[in-house]
Parts: C-alpha cells; structure tokens; sequence
C-alpha cells in the first residue's frame, strides 16, 4: 500500500476511534444497543475509516496544488473583475462537493437539499470573492469581520428561528476536508508575491470569511423562503440478521452515492480541465498525479456518504432518542458530549496540522500541545453547552452571542496573524465527525424530550466552530505576553511566515 495513503488511514482512524470506542462503552453498559444495529455502526465506521483516508489523500494531491496554482495566477493578474469572477465560481464549485454540506443537508428536513446547497454554494462563492479583494486592497481582516459578524446578528433578527441555527451550522460545516484543502493553498498562492509578516497575515482569513458566506446567504433564504413546515422522520437502523444482511445494506446503497458524488466532482474535474487549457501550468506528470487524486477522492467520498448514512448516523439518532427517554439517565448526555468533544477535536488531522502552523509562526512559543489542550477544553464545553440546549431549550442566542463578543474583542488585543489563525479554525474543528454523529445524536435526543429540533438540536456545529475562535485567541494573548517579557528574543525569520513553493516536476 501506498505509504501516503496509510498516513491518511491512520489519521482517519484516529479521528474515527475514539466515537467508536465511546459508542462501544455505551451500548454494553448504560444504552444497549441491538447487535444489528452495532454491526451497521461498526461497519459504517470501517468505511468512514478508508474513505477519509482515501479522501484526505486525493485532496492533498488534487485539490491543494489546484488551490496554489489557481491563487498564484490570480496574483499577477492585473484586471480586477476577471479575478473576482473566477474566485466566486471556484468557491461555488468546490462547496458543492462539500460531503460535510451533503451530510447537513440530508438532516435538514425544512429545505429541499438543492435550495440548501446552492444557496450555500453562493455564499461561499461571494465571500470568497471577497476575501481576494481584501488581500489585493489591503483591508484589515480584523475590521472585516467584525463588521460581518455585526451585520450577521442584525439580520438574524428578520429571519425565522428555524433558520438561525441551520444558518450558523452551515458557516462550519461548508469549510471541511474539499473546501479547506483548496481555500487554503488557494490563501498562500495569493499572498506569495507579499513578503514579510502581512504575507503571512494575508494567507489566513480566506476560510474565515468563507464561513461568513453560508450563515448570511441562509438567513436571507429565511427572509425570502417560506418553506412548509417539515416533520423530522430519522432514518432508523434497518432490521439485519446475518453478516450478509449487513453487506447488502451497504452495497445496495453504494450506487446511489456513488451518482451524487460522481455529478458533484464533475465540475471541480471542469475547472482543472479548463485551468490547464488556458494557463498550461501543469506538466504531465503533474496532471497524471493530479487524476489519481481526484480519482481518490471521489471514491473516498463514496465511501465516507455510504458508511455515514447507512451505519453512522442511524446509531447516532439511536442512541439520543434513548438517552433523551431514559428520565434521569438524560442528563448523562452532557459528560457524554464533554467526552467526545475532547477526544474529538484531538483526533482531527486538520487540528493537528493548524496546531503545528501556529507553534511554527510563534516561533515555538506556542506550542502543538497547549494549543491541543486548549482546543480540546473549549469543544468540550461547546458539545456539553450543545446537550444543555438540548435537554433545555436554551436559545442560541444566549450562546453566540456572548461567544462571538468575546472572540470579537479578543481580535482586539492579540496580534493580527491569530486572528485569521483562531477564525480559520472554526472551520478546521468543525469537521466531519461533528456533522455526522453529534448532529444526529443531538436530533435524537432533542426528538425525545419533545424539543423543537429545527431550533433546539441544530446549532452543535456551530457551538464547536465558535470555540476555537476564543481558545486560539487565548493563546494569542499568552504568545504577546511572552514576547513581551522576552524582548531579547530572536524574531521569526521571515521565511518562516510563509512557505510556498512551485511544483517544479
């Protein structure tokens, strides 16, 4: 096997490990769970497993040198217009093959799937637009968001509520393993003609922004769409009884997924196609390299739909409708969430890397296991005050709001760079485990306790993608402290604000 593709394996595994063992605890000694049903779940986490390895491998070899290539192209184009153009529909393209936006849109009964993703789509599309204007005019990001974040809370007050949480949900789970990778790249190919700390500064801020996207878009679709109000039928684990049963659940399911994926991938394949025809920037190797990881990735992503919707997510909802039946036993859920948001966040390679970015800026004042440590405590208490919401009917607002004004504020004080570092990582930590099991185990219970679950169980994602905004500033404030009490210390050379190096196969 590939050396690569088994690095990627062991990541996935370790992101999906630690769900699995604390589901395994669960259903041998507080929920039971039948053993069809755990078959389902184990063998949905087999696949969730060689999926996103397989995923997360073809978006390094396809998407990010896609990203850097695009992006450094686009910062010697001259013409403006043409440049916002192409970002607007590059990020449109890529967010419509975001399986983490599959999977939220599949939960939202409300919005007809199409209407909820393109609508995301735009968002994106626009703000990613956005972010290029504001490297090329030099606006502060700082400024930018907090006046976003301002006109956010605004509108939400003329949208639904039914639409407020689906609207902060979909700011963080837009930015997952296809976006990220691309948005990325595409941040340090812009910002590598800058030298010196505001290039740095300029390739974070791009997934910060695309964030801002869907939650506007998705509050004005409340505005101006007035869907019928849907009942919330979850999918229940189907009846198996052998081995066999389970396989074929699987296998029947395969086909389907695998036209969803194939018509999703087709036009991030066109955008590839058409780059090359018009800038012939990538050899033959390259491209052949580049095939391979598409080809990885959509069928990664077959796997990964596949493994979440036939075995995952069914336990998930499962084992929150016990919960949230269980009288007393309930309140259980919130050490639960405390639990496997720890372990959660740890587990995610996108954390892991953004960790090792932060302690290379900082010139290892901050380092990989403080920021683990602080990533790890805030998304714990963003899972526990999520089951609280649940079992209460707590409002949203009463979290955000405060949660966002202590970020904003924090953007303040801390030294520029960590602000784009701790906004980009909203979306980083939000990844797929977020959307594919807290999501339904919180609908789950929310539907038990006779919760609305449009306004009650939807907002986790947007809970663990507030949190690293407010730990990463944290450590911001310790990395000033330290610097400033150490005025001796050697400054970070300037190359290591920004790596970005050509493909000079």
């Amino acid at each position: 096997m590939n050396e690569k593709l088994k690095e990627k394996i062991k990541e996935s595994l370790s992101s999906v490990l630690p769900i699995t063992v604390i589901v395994l605890v669960l259903s041998v000694t507080l929920m039971p769970l039948e053993i069809g049903a755990l078959t389902l779940f184990l063998m949905g986490a087999l696949l969730l497993i060689v999926g996103m390895g397989f995923f997360q491998l073809g978006a390094e070899m396809a998407m990010t040198p896609l990203g850097q290539g695009v992006g450094a192209r686009l910062s010697r184009g001259r013409l403006l217009l043409p440049v916002v153009l192409i970002c607007f529909v590059l990020g449109a393209l890529v967010t419509i093959a975001e399986p983490d936006l599959q999977v939220l849109a599949n939960q939202v009964a409300s919005i007809p799937n199409a209407v909820l993703i393109w609508t995301v789509a735009v968002g994106v599309g626009i703000f990613l637009a956005a972010a290029v204007l504001r490297i090329r005019m030099g606006v502060s990001l700082r400024k930018m968001l907090t006046v976003l974040y301002v006109l956010l809370f605004l509108l939400s007050f003329f949208s639904p509520d039914s639409f407020t949480s689906v609207a902060f949900d979909s700011g963080g789970v837009t930015t997952g393993p296809m976006t990220v990778p691309f948005i990325m790249a595409l941040g340090v190919g812009l910002s590598a003609s800058r030298t010196g700390p505001d290039g740095a500064e300029d390739s974070f801020g791009l997934v910060a922004l695309c964030s801002v996207g869907p939650i506007l878009m998705v509050l004005l679709l409340g505005i101006f769409y007035h869907p019928e109000e849907a009942v919330y039928s979850f999918t229940a684990a189907p009846e198996v009884h052998t081995t066999q049963d389970v396989v074929r659940q699987f296998v029947d399911a395969l086909p389907r997924y695998a036209q969803e994926v194939l018509i999703c991938m087709l036009p991030i394949v066109g955008v590839l196609l058409v780059f090359q025809i018009f800038t012939r920037a990538y050899r033959k190797r390259q491209l052949l390299r580049m095939a391979v990881g598409l080809a990885y990735t959509i069928f990664g992503l077959i796997l990964f739909l596949t493994g979440v919707n036939v075995g995952f997510a069914p336990v998930g909802t499962m084992l929150g409708e016990g919960f949230g039946s269980s009288g007393v036993l309930k309140w259980t859920l919130i050490p639960i969430g405390v639990a496997i948001g720890y372990y959660l966040v740890k587990a995610e390679p996108a954390v892991q890397v953004l960790n090792q970015q932060v302690e290379d800026v900082t010139g290892g004042t901050v380092t990989r296991s403080m920021m683990n440590l602080a990533l790890s405590i805030g998304v714990a208490c963003a899972v526990a005050l999520s089951m609280v919401r649940v079992l209460t009917g707590l409002n949203l607002y009463w979290v955000i709001l405060p949660g966002y004004a202590a970020a904003l504020l924090l953007g303040r004080k801390v030294p520029q760079v960590f602000v784009g570092i701790a906004f980009d990582s909203g979306g980083v930590a939000s990844g797929p485990m977020t959307s594919t099991f807290l999501l339904p185990l919180a609908m789950g219970a929310c539907t038990a306790v006779g919760g609305n679950v449009v306004t009650d169980a939807f907002g986790v994602v947007a809970l663990v993608a507030l949190a690293p905004l407010i730990a990463i500033q944290i450590m911001g404030l310790v990395y000033e402290k330290k610097t400033q009490n150490a005025p001796a210390a050697q400054p970070v050379p300037e190359e290591d604000f920004v790596e970005f190096e050509e493909d000079s196969e």
